[in-house]
C-alpha cells in the first residue's frame, strides 16, 4: 500500500509580511549600485577626492559586493541564513550612517566598501530565506518573481532618487534613506523570519575565500575597464589572471573535504543551465543600459535629472512581467517555453531597439520596457528552477552563484556590446575629426562646443548618428545571440521537469534545529 506525500504548507499572512520586510533591505542594495550617479558631483566639492578616489567611491561597493557573495551566501548557509541576514544589515546601516556623514574621500571609500560587504550578506540570504519560506511550489514561484522585479527596479530608481534627494537635500541624504529600511527589518527579523541552516555543513574552507575572490574580481575589473576603456593588455592580463584563479578555485571545491561551494549543487538537474541562462539574462540587461543611458542624455541631449526620470518608465511594467511570468507556469504551461519566450521577448526589445533614430526617444522607451520585461521572466524563473534543484540546506551558496552569475553577466555584456558600439563609433565618425572626438561620444560633444558655428553643430551631429550606429549593431548582434538563447533554453529545459517536492530540509523547525 503506497501512500501520498503530505503536501508542503502553504504561507500565510505572516511569511508574505516576511517577504515585504524582506524586499525594502533588498531594494536598496540594488538602488546602491547606481546611488552615486547624481550625487558624485557634490560629493567631489565637498570631499575634494583624487580622480582615482573618485573611481573606487564608485566601484568599491561593486567590487566588494562581487567579490564576496560566493563566501557570504555558504557562510550563511553554515551559521544561519537569518542571523547573517541581520549582522549584514546592521553592518549596512552603520556604514550608510557613516557615509552620510564622511568628512574625507578614505572615509567615503572605507564605508562604500562595508557596504558591499553588508550587501554581500543581503542578497543571498534573502533569496535563501524566500526558499524556506515559501515550501509551496506554485506559492515560491510567485515570491522568486516579485524578488527578482524588485532587485530589477532597484537599479532604476536608484539614479533617480539620487537625483531627487541631492537637489532638495545635501549628497550624504542618498545614504540616510538605508536606515529605515535597515531599522526595520533588525526590529521585526527576528519575529518574522525563521532561521535555517545546513544541519550537517561541515568545516568552513578559509583558504576558498581569497581563491574565489581572486577569481572575480580581476574578471570583473578587466571587463569592466575594457569596456569603459577600451583595449590594453593591462585590462586583458586581468581578466586572465582571473580565469586562472578560478581555474583553481574549481579545483579546490573538487577535492577540499568540506568545500565553499559544493560540486553537489551542479550535479542537481536543471541546477547547471539555471545558472547559465541567468549569466546570459544578465547580459541582456545590462547591454542595454550600456547604451540607451548615454542615448537619452548625449543624443537627445537631456540633462542627468530629466533623464533618469524618463529611463524610470521603462521599469514600470517590470513586476508583472515577473508575476505574469509565475503564472503561466502555474496554468501548465511549460518552463521551458516561458524562459525561452522570455529570451525571445527580450531580442524582440533589441530589435525595436535597433529601429530607434536620433530622436526616438519614445521607440527607445518602449524597447527598453519590452527588453525588462522579458529578461525578469527569464530571471525569476531560472531562479526558481535552480533554488528548486538546489538542496534546501545549500540554498545560500545556490543564491550566491545565480548572482555571481549576474554580476558576470553584467561585466561580460557592456565589455562585449561596448566594443561593437565603439568600433561602430570610431569607423563611422568623420576621419577629419580630432583624437577625443573619436574615442567618444562624449568626447566628441566636448570638442563640438568648443568649435565655432556650424562646424561644432556638424561634429555633434555626426557623432550622435555614429554613436546611434554604434547601438544598432550592438543591438542586433544581442538579438541574434538571444534568439540563440530562447532555442537553446526551450531544448534543453524541456528535459527538466518541474520539481513539486518540498527538498528535505524544508522540515526545518523556525529555530532551524
Amino acid at each position: 500500500m503506497t501512500t501520498n506525500p503530505t503536501p508542503p504548507a502553504r504561507a500565510g499572512r505572516r511569511e508574505w509580511t516576511a517577504l515585504g520586510v524582506l524586499m525594502l533591505p533588498l531594494l536598496l542594495v540594488s538602488m546602491d549600485v547606481s546611488v552615486l550617479y547624481f550625487a558624485i558631483p557634490a560629493i567631489s566639492a565637498d570631499l575634494e577626492p583624487s580622480a582615482t578616489q573618485q573611481l573606487w567611491i564608485f566601484d568599491i561597493y561593486g567590487f566588494v559586493l562581487a567579490g564576496l557573495l560566493m563566501t557570504m551566501g555558504s557562510l550563511g548557509d553554515r551559521i544561519g541564513r537569518r542571523r547573517l541576514l541581520l549582522f549584514g544589515a546592521a553592518a549596512f546601516g552603520t556604514a550608510s550612517l557613516v557615509a552620510a556623514y564622511a568628512n574625507s574621500a578614505e572615509t567615503l571609500i572605507a564605508a562604500r566598501a562595508v557596504l558591499g560587504i553588508g550587501g554581500a550578506t543581503l542578497m543571498p540570504s534573502t533569496m535563501a530565506l524566500v526558499r524556506t519560506m515559501f515550501t509551496d511550489p506554485a506559492q515560491r514561484t510567485k515570491a522568486i518573481g516579485l524578488w527578482s522585479g524588485v532587485m530589477t527596479a532597484g537599479i532604476a530608481l536608484g539614479s533617480v532618487m539620487s537625483g531627487v534627494l541631492v537637489e532638495h537635500f545635501w549628497w550624504g541624504s542618498v545614504f540616510l534613506v538605508n536606515l529605515p529600511a535597515m531599522a526595520l527589518l533588525l526590529i521585526l527579523g527576528p519575529f518574522l523570519l525563521p532561521e535555517s541552516k545546513d544541519p550537517r555543513p561541515g568545516r568552513f574552507d578559509r583558504l576558498s575565500v581569497p581563491l574565489s575572490m581572486a577569481a572575480v574580481l580581476p574578471v570583473i575589473y578587466g571587463l569592466k575597464e575594457l569596456a569603459s576603456q577600451g583595449w590594453d593588455v593591462r585590462y586583458a592580463m586581468s581578466v586572465t589572471a582571473g580565469l586562472l584563479f578560478a581555474a583553481l578555485f574549481v579545483h579546490r571545491q573538487r577535492t577540499a573535504v568540506s568545500p565553499l561551494i559544493s560540486p553537489e549543487l551542479f550535479r542537481a538537474r536543471g541546477f547547471t543551465p539555471a545558472v547559465v541562462l541567468n549569466l546570459v539574462a544578465a547580459f541582456g540587461m545590462m547591454g542595454s543600459a550600456y547604451f540607451t543611458t548615454q542615448y537619452i542624455q548625449s543624443v537627445l541631449d537631456m540633462g542627468p535629472l530629466e533623464a533618469a526620470l524618463w529611463s524610470l518608465l521603462p521599469s514600470v511594467p517590470i513586476g508583472l512581467a515577473a508575476v505574469a511570468g509565475a503564472q503561466l507556469v502555474q496554468r501548465g504551461v511549460p518552463r521551458a517555453y516561458v524562459v525561452g519566450g522570455g529570451f525571445a521577448v527580450t531580442a524582440c526589445g533589441y530589435v525595436l531597439l535597433a529601429l530607434a533614430g536620433t530622436d526616438s526617444l519614445w521607440l527607445l522607451l518602449a524597447a527598453c520596457a519590452v527588453l525588462a520585461c522579458g529578461v525578469v521572466a527569464v530571471m525569476s524563473q531560472v531562479a526558481d528552477l535552480a533554488l528548486n534543484a538546489a538542496p534546501v540546506e545549500k540554498a545560500g551558496a545556490a543564491s550566491s552563484l545565480l548572482e555571481t552569475g549576474t554580476e558576470f553577466g553584467g561585466a561580460l555584456s557592456m565589455a562585449f556590446l561596448g566594443s561593437i558600439g565603439t568600433a561602430v563609433y570610431r569607423h563611422e565618425i568623420p576621419a577629419s575629426a580630432s583624437a577625443p572626438a573619436h574615442e567618444t561620444l562624449g568626447g566628441a560633444l566636448a570638442v563640438a562646443d568648443r568649435l565655432p558655428g556650424r562646424a561644432g553643430d556638424a561634429l555633434a551631429t555626426a557623432a550622435r548618428e555614429a554613436f546611434t550606429s554604434g547601438m544598432h549593431a550592438a543591438a542586433i548582434t544581442s538579438a541574434v545571440l538571444l534568439v540563440g538563447a530562447a532555442v537553446a533554453a526551450t531544448v534543453t529545459l524541456r528535459r527538466i521537469p518541474v520539481q513539486h517536492n518540498a527538498g528535505r530540509a524544508d522540515q526545518l523547525s523556525p529555530s532551524g534545529v
